[in-house]
């Protein structure tokens, strides 16, 4: 029963982040370009905010419930297969370019509009997309590794 917990909240945490990337990048990103430069980046300064507090949240609970699968389930990572030992690599480096993100472009990006630095923030918003790109190709590729070792053969 516990181990179904673990699994839900895992799944739900990787949802909300690989979802929010597509989102942000497919949807959110292009209905943008609607607005002046200003708006667009004051409404990214918004929507960023908030999905990066989720994935904040998400983020350690993925890793806290892969490891808990990881040791509880399987045994360890002698008894795991090979897609579970694909989903922690990946998994470590995504945590690795989110937290890049955080405490790089992103803490610039908000310094910049602290200061209504338009260039700066569009050049540290660049980079975020550039990073979340990256993570959502990560993420999409961990994803498709998870469904496709789910069965054996």
């Amino acid at each position: 029963m516990l181990g179904n917990l673990f699994y839900v909240l895992h799944v739900l945490g990787a949802v909300l982040w690989v979802g929010g990337m597509a989102f942000a990048l497919f949807a959110m990103r292009p209905a943008l370009l609607a607005l002046e430069p200003a708006q667009r980046q004051e409404a990214h300064l918004g929507a960023l905010s908030r999905f990066f507090r989720i994935v904040w949240h998400a983020m350690p609970i993925l890793l806290v419930t892969g490891y808990l699968l990881l040791f509880g389930w399987y045994g360890g990572f002698r008894g795991s297969g090979w897609h579970v030992h694909a989903m922690h690599l990946m998994g470590l480096v995504m945590a690795g370019i989110f937290l890049t993100i955080v405490f790089g472009p992103w803490k610039e990006f908000r310094a910049a509009m602290a200061t209504s630095d338009r260039q700066g923030a569009g050049a540290a918003l660049e980079k975020i997309r550039q990073l979340v790109q990256l993570n959502l190709i990560l993420g999409l590729l961990t994803v498709a590794v998870a469904a496709w070792g789910r069965f054996p053969g």
